[in-house]
């Protein structure tokens, strides 16, 4: 053993502090399979077995226990290690590729990202506004902002928050067509919607309301024509409570109420010792998560 990796002492630490692999991957933003993994490959190392399984968790053996305080004192000397290498903003330089959906690129991300070039100038930033899911795996993005909880164990999740969201329209739509008082009303109104995608009839049967693609009068998979159709009072359209309570004309429908989306932040695992896009992430996560809060 001539070289020890870092990385599978800092998962060591995890699991003897948290109890567990659940527990010691949410503090340090790592997988489960990926510390069991640290784990095996160190035992393997040092030619010890570091922990037994019990009813509570994991727990360390003795020989585990003899390891800790020199790892915590190679933890200390690793995160002063990286806050020098890390030193003034403007060392963090080169480019960072962002992807959300439509809407969030289009109507949420812009100020947040003018405000980190403003805090970051050598840092470039790629945005991909789209309503597919980029393959980070395959390093399409850095950093994708999703409304769908992550599903490949290689990646590193943060949860930021929820996103209400509810039936809006024009106060002038609603004014010439009447209000919405029950689920019933609803199909005695222009309704917008998607063409070929089935979230939202989906989402309407989860409540009880069962919508056809043609009752849909305006049907678009364009998330912003979407958006500015309803704005033009158009007609009746789903929308996040934080984005609609800007426009003043919009009217929410208060008898149906929807459930609000999970906003993740989403990035590969490879990446996650990368600096700036780790700074970017962390940016990004602040940013929503206020916006999140106030919503």
């Amino acid at each position: 053993m001539d070289n020890l990796d870092w990385a599978l002492l800092r998962s060591f630490l995890a699991v003897v502090e948290g109890g567990s692999l659940s527990a010691a991957a949410k503090s340090i933003g790592a997988t489960q399979p990926t510390l069991s993994r640290h784990i095996r490959e160190l035992e393997t190392a040092l030619g010890v077995i570091l922990f037994t399984r019990s009813a509570q968790g994991l727990d360390p053996t003795n020989a585990a226990l003899g390891l800790v305080e020199d790892a915590r004192a190679m933890g200390a000397a690793a995160e002063a290690l990286n806050l020098k290498a890390q030193g003034r903003s403007q060392q963090l330089q080169g480019t960072v590729r962002i992807t959300a959906s439509v809407i969030v690129a289009n109507l949420m991300l812009p100020p947040m990202l003018a405000a980190l070039r403003q805090a970051e100038p050598s840092i470039q930033l790629e945005i991909v506004a789209s309503d597919t899911n980029q393959n980070l795996l395959r390093r399409d993005a850095d950093i994708a902002i999703r409304m769908a909880d992550p599903t490949q164990n290689a990646l590193i999740a943060r949860r930021l928050g929820d996103t209400p969201l509810g039936l809006f329209a024009t106060r002038d739509y609603f004014d010439r067509r009447g209000r919405i008082a029950s689920k019933q009303d609803l199909r005695h109104h222009d309704l917008i919607g998607l063409d070929r995608g089935d979230f939202l009839i989906r989402a309407f049967s989860a409540y009880g309301i069962g919508l056809a693609r043609e009752e849909f009068a305006l049907r678009t998979d364009d998330g912003m024509l979407g958006w500015n159709l309803l704005l033009a009072g158009g007609g009746v359209g789903v929308g996040q409570l934080v984005l609609a309570t800007r426009h003043k004309q919009l009217e929410q429908v208060t008898s149906i109420l929807l459930s609000p989306l999970p906003v993740w932040l989403v990035m590969s695992e490879e990446v996650r010792s990368n600096a700036r896009i780790r700074r970017v992430a962390d940016f990004l996560s602040d940013a929503i998560g206020d916006v999140l809060g106030k919503s």
